[in-house]
């Protein structure tokens, strides 16, 4: 584990990740950490908003399945002009 974690391809991966510079892997590694926070905001918005109607597990389900779907095209679009003026 210890030479895993060593190696320098994922030290070039981090380094990468946090100094902001953006390609294919970290463009995606943004992509599911944007998905995975949607899907949490998505389920407590569904729970504060319909929990007497729906019940407070039907309400989560049905919010973490539809918080992502305003999330991701945004991010995309984002991680596309931050790519854009970047390079320009």
């Amino acid at each position: 584990m210890r030479h895993i974690l060593a190696s320098p391809e994922l030290g070039d991966f981090f380094t990468s990740l946090a100094i902001g510079d953006i390609n294919l892997v970290t463009g995606l590694v943004w992509l599911v950490i944007a998905t995975l926070l949607s899907m949490v905001g998505g389920a407590i918005g569904g729970i504060l908003l319909a929990k007497n109607d729906l019940g407070y597990q039907l309400s989560a389900l049905l919010g973490g399945f539809l918080g992502p779907a305003g999330v991701l095209p945004a991010m995309i679009l984002g991680l596309i002009i931050l790519t854009l003026l970047r390079n320009y």
